[in-house]
């Protein structure tokens, strides 16, 4: 098991916790822009650390975040590593086998393929494809379970990873998270493109936590529900995904 990395560590004293615990340590990758990036400073960023700041000032919890690699951030979370997971994590009924979920913080969101502009490829008889996937996501676990017979699925370590191997020609379509791949393509300037059809998996993204920590999910909980009444969760959305939202204020 990879050891968890406290090179990016954001302290959060915010008032005396309502937990027993003296902090509640949340993990995030690092590495999924807007969920959560690392920023020019060497610090944890992206809407999951400013959702993750809200909640815990509501909820007076004394929190920080933890970067961890996202192979390993659920057996890191079950061994006691950190407390919450909030790293573009959907709910699934696999992970919900293993791990407890608050309610989501952002709603089901279509999975999609993004390919070089002007490749062609036949998603009606889908053969001899390189699909690039992230491992561990639900992407790749459709990927492996609905396209791996006829075609090569390529599991890589980070997103980021794969958008460059897009780019050189090492694979012909990745398939991810929409909401991670809009920015990609705006930003291409045309050289990126969607393809395909959209896919809905997952029940939307949220905070992991052990099974057994239920006053921890209950206090997010409230703290959540209180953010989306005024409207706090609908602004945060806005500032990091372009065109986003409301979802969630009435």
């Amino acid at each position: 098991m990879k050891k968890i990395m406290l090179a990016a560590t954001a302290a959060l004293a915010l008032g005396t916790p309502a937990f027993a615990q003296e902090t509640v340590r949340i993990a995030t990758e690092g590495a999924y822009a807007p969920w959560n990036f690392i920023n020019d400073a060497g610090q944890p960023d992206g809407y999951e650390i400013d959702l993750g700041s809200a909640i815990c000032e509501k909820a007076e919890l004394s929190c920080e975040f933890v970067v961890n690699d996202w192979d390993s951030i659920i057996p890191n979370l079950l061994a006691g590593n950190y407390d919450v997971i909030m790293a573009g994590m959907n709910i699934t009924e696999e992970r919900l086998q293993t791990i407890a979920f608050s309610d989501e913080y952002f709603p089901p969101d279509p999975s999609r393929y993004v390919a070089l502009a002007g490749t062609e490829i036949d998603f009606d008889n889908l053969s001899g494809v390189r699909i690039g996937v992230q491992g561990g996501t639900i992407q790749a676990g459709h990927a492996e379970a609905e396209l791996a017979a006829n075609n090569t699925v390529v599991s890589f370590t980070t997103a980021d990873q794969a958008v460059a191997d897009l780019a050189a020609g090492n694979v012909d379509v990745i398939f991810a998270d929409g909401a991670y791949v809009d920015p990609i393509v705006t930003a291409s300037s045309g050289s990126i493109e969607y393809v395909g059809p959209d896919v809905l998996i997952g029940e939307g993204m949220a905070a992991g936590l052990r099974k057994e920590d239920t006053d921890l999910k209950a206090k997010l909980d409230e703290a959540l529900a209180a953010l989306k009444a005024d409207g706090t969760v609908d602004k945060l959305i806005a500032a990091r995904f372009e065109g986003r939202g409301p979802y969630y204020a009435q």
